[in-house]
């Protein structure tokens, strides 16, 4: 029933010609506008997830490569898995001088019922990456792979699982597809919700929770730092760099992957004009070295759509969605 989960997405709008012919009706319309003081640029989630880790790492190129007059002021503002932030940003819906880190917990929260706001009441700018789910358990956890947590699990429906987004959304969903793909209801994970994977990490640290999953590329850092295990990462193929030895799931006789990607938004009712600009600024800024050797250190897989076929993307990832939450007895909308 996991059919959705275990194939990654599929990346659309990838081709050279589109974007370049893109590239350039958007480069003549946004010479009609370009910021006149600092964007807000919005991670709703506390620090240390991937939403902050992608405004931060946005925000900097942006700045260092000097493709913007206006710096982009990185701003947590969590709650309610994303929830908190889409109310703000909702209000401020003419703004053109505010933007945010999405990903697929827009579609996932509004489908759960814990958000009125949905990928539909905003401005799709760009589709940048795409990342993938890791579970990570302390340094001496008694867990040697997954399969030893899962039959934990199993054994004991108590045991919590902690993540970043709300229940319901992407991590939660994420380990219930693999719980369920490795015999397990999934209806029965215990799953710990957070505000951010920051506070997950520290949950787990502090031995409150068995095992968190988080996105693959902001947990290299804390990988390297020697006090946490990943036990598997739901890509095809295993990563490189820190994560070069962390086997997928599917090493591990689990058949399941799953697709973490991220993008940005605006509000519903900004400026054609402004839109042009942060299109034709992000198709620019995926191409310089810096974003590329960011990328790479955080593990991140180019999957760049403009704003157009993201769009499409979202549409198409609320149907998959719709059908994976139905199954879970989760689908409140």
């Amino acid at each position: 029933m996991f059919n959705a989960l275990r194939k990654p997405f599929k990346r659309l709008g990838l081709a050279a010609l589109p974007l370049l012919a893109l590239g350039a009706q958007a480069e003549v319309q946004a010479q009609d506008w370009q910021p006149t003081r600092p964007v807000e640029f919005i991670a709703p989630a506390n620090p240390g997830g991937g939403w902050d880790t992608l405004v931060r790492t946005a925000g900097m190129v942006i700045q260092t490569e000097k493709l913007a007059p206006q710096n982009f002021a990185a701003i947590n503002v969590p709650g309610g898995g994303g929830a908190v932030a889409w109310a703000q940003i909702a209000r401020d819906a003419k703004n053109d001088h505010k933007l945010f880190a999405t990903s697929p917990p827009i579609i996932l929260v509004p489908l759960a019922g814990t958000s009125r706001f949905s990928h539909k009441d905003f401005t799709p700018i760009a589709k940048l990456n795409t990342d993938y789910a890791i579970i990570l358990v302390r340094k001496d956890s008694p867990y040697q792979d997954i399969n030893d947590l899962f039959a934990a699990m199993k054994a004991n429906p108590g045991l919590s699982v902690g993540g970043g987004s709300a229940a319901g959304s992407m991590d939660h969903i994420a380990i219930a597809g693999a719980a369920a793909e490795a015999g397990l209801e999934a209806r029965n994970v215990n799953y710990i919700a957070f505000s951010g994977g920051g506070e997950a990490m520290v949950s787990l640290m502090g031995n409150h929770v068995e095992a968190v999953i988080s996105g693959a590329g902001e947990s290299a850092g804390q990988l390297e730092g020697g006090e946490l295990r990943a036990l598997a990462v739901s890509s095809p193929e295993r990563l490189g760099g820190v994560l070069a030895g962390v086997p997928t799931f599917k090493e591990q006789g689990v058949d399941y992957t799953f697709d973490i990607w991220r993008g940005v938004m605006g509000p519903k009712n900004m400026s054609p004009e402004a839109r042009a600009y942060y299109e034709d600024l992000f198709s620019r800024m995926v191409q310089t070295d810096a974003w590329k050797q960011a990328s790479e250190q955080l593990g991140w897989i180019d999957a760049y759509q403009d704003g157009e076929a993201f769009g499409a993307f979202l549409d198409t990832q609320l149907d998959q969605f719709s059908t994976i939450l139905g199954d879970l007895g989760l689908l409140r909308r």
